[in-house]
């Protein structure tokens, strides 16, 4: 491509998910910070039932708009076309060319492979971490499992199927109390912004807080609470990644939860957090084998917990698309260790190119010996 030609990035936004409204304000701050001059912005929104709409006209520049009144279309798994095919509305245009996705997706179907899995299949170069890093950076379950085996340091955890839970209410209470004592947290094993979880303080709690969590998800997360400080780390990167300085979370209600990420104020953001030098290399070296484990790509917040009076490290998650306003803390931590916004996303566009580069070079058939063919016949 001409170094002249701007490359068109699709902000993939929206989605079916209970985090659709905080993408739509992490994929308005990407467009916003997007270096007009190297970029042009195609802002393509998923509605909360699936369906994908382009914006097309300067009336859409409120991404509210594109999901009302843009224009259908569908990504077909076509490496040969690496287009969004129109659906029809009006548009002169039969298709809409992108040249690499960023998905500014949270939560199910955008966050945990699903979304990637068709990125990969039609051919198209995108930001964040493949199928693979996706899904097991999406289950808190699975996670732990791989954490524990990277000799990273875990909260106590119970995973408990859906299932399970409505056809063993009894044996599943009794099971997390002889586990756990209180408080303790519940929480959906497969969805991030703290949708779905609850703390529970006793145990006259904990069977409401069961049926709200398995209202999200297929397997449930039973967690002992941790009481102490919420430090964070940013990564970027590929095969090399780098851990940025940690922030704190400080919250002002009892936890950090929905209301206190998204719907208030009051919660501060400590950068750099007040940490000791033999402390920021631990966090920042276990963020780093965190993002390895699972097999990360590009970009991932890594939350971890300090633990009040004995001063241990908790990995609590990874996020593999972390909030991405200009507030959030993926993003902040950058800021305060030396990468701009702007220069972030243009960073994390061109380690999707070489991602997508790299996985060019893999051989997905062999060539058969002139002659050979016939004995694979009959």
């Amino acid at each position: 491509m001409a170094n002249n030609k701007r490359l068109r990035i699709g902000i993939l936004f929206g989605g079916r998910s209970g985090e659709h409204e905080v993408s739509l304000a992490s994929a308005a701050s990407v467009i916003r910070a997007l270096d007009t001059e190297k970029y042009e912005a195609v802002p393509i929104g998923i509605t909360k039932d699936g369906r994908w709409l382009v914006g097309t006209s300067a009336a859409q520049k409120l991404l509210p708009e594109v999901l009302k009144t843009g224009e259908r279309v569908v990504l077909p798994p076509d490496p040969s076309s690496s287009a969004l095919v129109s659906l029809g509305g009006g548009s002169a245009q039969p298709s809409v060319k992108v040249d690499v996705i960023f998905p500014v997706l949270h939560g199910t179907f955008g966050e945990d492979g699903t979304v990637q899995g068709l990125l990969e299949l039609a051919g198209v170069p995108y930001v964040g971490a493949g199928v693979l890093g996706s899904a097991v950076g999406m289950d808190k379950d699975l996670q732990k499992r791989v954490f524990r085996e990277a000799r990273i340091p875990v909260v106590p955890a119970l995973a408990i199927s859906r299932h399970e839970w409505e056809t063993k209410r009894g044996a599943v209470l009794m099971a997390v109390k002889k586990k756990f004592g209180f408080p303790l947290f519940v929480k959906p094993a497969t969805l991030g912004s703290s949708v779905g979880m609850t703390r529970v303080s006793n145990a006259a709690e904990l069977p409401a807080a069961m049926d709200l969590a398995a209202e999200f998800a297929q397997k449930i997360v039973v967690e002992r609470a941790i009481r102490g400080r919420e430090i964070e780390v940013s990564v970027l990167g590929n095969d090399e990644p780098e851990a940025s300085i940690p922030g704190e979370i400080i919250p002002h209600r009892e936890f950090y939860d929905y209301a206190a990420k998204y719907l208030e104020t009051g919660t501060r953001l400590e950068i750099p957090a007040k940490l000791n030098k033999k402390q920021v290399a631990q966090f920042q070296e276990y963020a780093v084998r965190a993002f390895r484990a699972i097999e990360c790509m590009g970009m991932a917040r890594v939350d971890f917990f300090l633990e009040r009076g004995t001063g241990k490290i908790y990995l609590n998650e990874v996020n593999t698309i972390p909030g991405f306003t200009s507030i959030s803390m993926y993003p902040k931590m950058w800021e305060a260790s030396g990468i701009s916004y702007s220069e972030l996303i243009s960073r994390l566009i061109n380690l999707a190119l070489e991602q997508h580069k790299e996985k060019a070079r893999t051989k997905y058939s062999i060539e058969l010996p002139a002659g050979a063919g016939g004995a694979l016949e009959g």
